[in-house]
Order: structure tokens, then sequence, then C-alpha cells
């Protein structure tokens, strides 16, 4: 993908939250980094997986992509139809023009959606938002055409959002996304309140509207698991910060830091024979609004030396469209790679 155009390029993007001030006269206000200093590209048609444990800053990645979160540096670049659009400079009106081409699904199936509105009114709010349709009737069709292609019969239109399960009001959250056709779609951990069953119908359909329509997803999620299904590249998020990229063969068969392997360790497998061993990670994620010196993973990893907690490790790219931010990636790579996620049983003799 290295040689095609990205659809969007994300260049040191930033998003700090002040939360108080300090010093004899209060004048330094000192911040929550959130976000700091993200740098990657989404390209057409792939699936951009970002994981990474609650309070990561993940879903504040996704907002401030979409401009529903002021960015405090960076930029947010988007290619659209040969012109570049930076969505920080946009005005109020051209933002709302814009939005056609990028939507968000969110992650709750159940406060997201307006209980005193049906379901055709739902889907059809983008497209009356952004003036896509010049009259009712075609309104109804693009509503009618999407909600069919996400499983929604023409009696569903007429309900209320209380009448369905989580499944469902998932696929009105997607069909409300897709209805005004745009060509990047933020899923923000869409799949984490659902059943595992529901899961993989949601995934599927993700996966197949995608194919059809040539769109690129920016998917969040907790769960590398079904990361790993959805997934062209991904990225683990530690902090506010990436701590690896990968294509996800490479990532998954060959994780060259510590943390991507802890996360790994925590996918539930069942094999005869064999016991599930989660890698434990001791001690809390560090305080945003207060991040130890050096790489801020170096307080709970078992690998760190005099070096993690002294210098920040740059953000490098070891083997080909491998990035890491780890001072000893290649002399940890093998043993993350051999360490076993599944070990054996050893049986007793009697």
């Amino acid at each position: 993908m290295a040689s095609e155009q990205a659809l969007i390029n994300v260049d040191g993007l930033k998003v700090y939250y002040p939360v108080g001030s300090k010093g004899f006269l209060k004048k330094e206000t000192f911040y929550v980094k959130a976000v700091d200093g993200l740098n990657f590209d989404i390209y057409p048609g792939e699936t951009f997986g970002l994981v990474g444990e609650s309070g990561s800053g993940k879903t504040t990645v996704g907002r401030a992509m979409l401009r529903a979160q002021d960015i405090t540096g960076g930029a947010v670049t988007y290619n659209i139809n040969g012109k570049k659009v930076v969505i920080a400079d946009l005005s109020e009106a051209e933002l709302r023009k814009f939005r056609q081409h990028a939507q968000l699904i969110f992650q709750d199936p159940y406060s997201s959606l307006n209980p005193r509105m049906t379901v055709r009114d739902i889907i059809a709010e983008p497209l009356e938002a952004m003036g896509l349709c010049k009259t009712r009737e075609e309104v109804d069709e693009k509503v009618r055409v999407i909600a069919e292609r996400c499983k929604l019969s023409l009696e569903h239109l007429r309900r209320f959002p209380h009448a369905f399960s989580g499944g469902q009001r998932q696929r009105i959250c997607i069909a409300r996304a897709l209805v005004c056709d745009p060509k990047f779609v933020v899923c923000d951990e869409s799949v984490s309140a659902l059943d595992v069953s529901i899961q993989a119908e949601i995934l599927n359909l993700l996966s197949d509207l995608q194919k059809e329509r040539g769109l690129s997803y920016l998917f969040i999620a907790h769960d590398l698991s079904v990361v790993a299904h959805i997934s062209d590249r991904v990225a683990v998020m530690y902090v506010g910060n990436i701590v690896e990229l990968a294509s996800r063969e490479r990532l998954f068969l060959r994780p060259m830091h510590p943390y991507t392997k802890a996360l790994m360790s925590a996918i539930p497998k069942v094999a005869k024979g064999e016991v599930f061993k989660p890698e434990k990670l001791d001690g809390e994620i560090p305080n945003p609004a207060n991040l130890p010196a050096g790489c801020a993973f170096h307080t709970r990893c078992k690998f760190a030396r005099d070096q993690c907690s002294s210098k920040t490790p740059e953000w490098r790219e070891p083997e080909p469209g491998h990035f890491v931010a780890c001072h000893f990636a290649e002399e940890l790579a093998d043993e993350l790679a051999a360490a076993p996620v599944l070990k054996k049983r050893t049986s007793k003799k009697k």
C-alpha cells in the first residue's frame, strides 16, 4: 500500500485536556495528554485497527479525525476526489458538507439512537441534515435500500429503537452511517457491547459493505481477536502514543513490543490438553497528566532496563512495514514471537 495514495494522513496529532494550573501565580497550565503526536495513514479500502487498554486514547483519536473533538496540534488531511482537505481548516458550513464523506458508528447501540424517532427518521437524518436529497421520496428510497442491505425490513422502519435487540440496533447505526455513501467510517468499539455470535454477524456485514462500497475503516477495539478478524494493519496504543504498527500477519506472528505481546496473551483460546495462561502486567497505567520519564511502559515491563526509564524510545522501522517504539525491539522480537500464549498441561504420573 505504500505506493498507493493515502485516503487519510494523520500527522503529529495531539489532543490535550487542561486539568489545572500550577506555579506561584497559577500561570502554568498542565494537561492530560490523551493523544500525543500520532503519525499514520489510512488507505482506500483498508481497515486500520487501533487497539489498547481502556484509557489509552483510542476513542479520542477517532473523534479528533472527524473533528468531533478539538485538536491541540498536528493535522488530519483527507484526500477526497483528488483534493486534499485539512479537516481543522474547514468552516462550520464546509464541515457540514464534508460529513457525507466521513461518518461514525458508535460503541453503544442503546444510547446512540434517539428513542423518540422511528428507525426511518433515524436513518434519514444525515440525508436531511446535509440536504443530500431534493424530495422526501428520494430520501425514502435511499433509506429503504440501505436498510434492506443491513437486513432491516420495511416493517422495522416504522418502529422505535426500544423494540429492537442490541444487534438490530447496531444494524440501524450502520445504516445511518452509510446512508450518505461515505468513504471513511470510524467504528468505535462497534461490537464490544454485543454477544459473541452477534459480533460475528456485524463484523461480516461490515466486511461485505466494505467490499461493495470501497469503504475505509478505522476500527477501534480493545479485543485483539476481533481486530485480527477484520483489520489489514494494526496499531497498538499505550497512554496516548502508538507503540507498534504493522500488518495484521506481521504483528501477530512477530510482535516486537512487550505490550503488544501482553495484549495477545489475553486472547482467550480453547485447545485440548492446554491451559489458558495470560501474561500478567504488574502495576497500573501511568497517569497521562504526569507520565514517567523515558518509555511510558517501563513501569510495567518485565524487560525494562536503565535506559528505558531515562530515554524515550524513537519511533522507527526495524523491519519493512513494521514500526515500533522500543529500545530493544530487535533483541526482543524472537523471544516475544517464541513465547507461547498457551502452555501445555503436564499430566501427573500415578
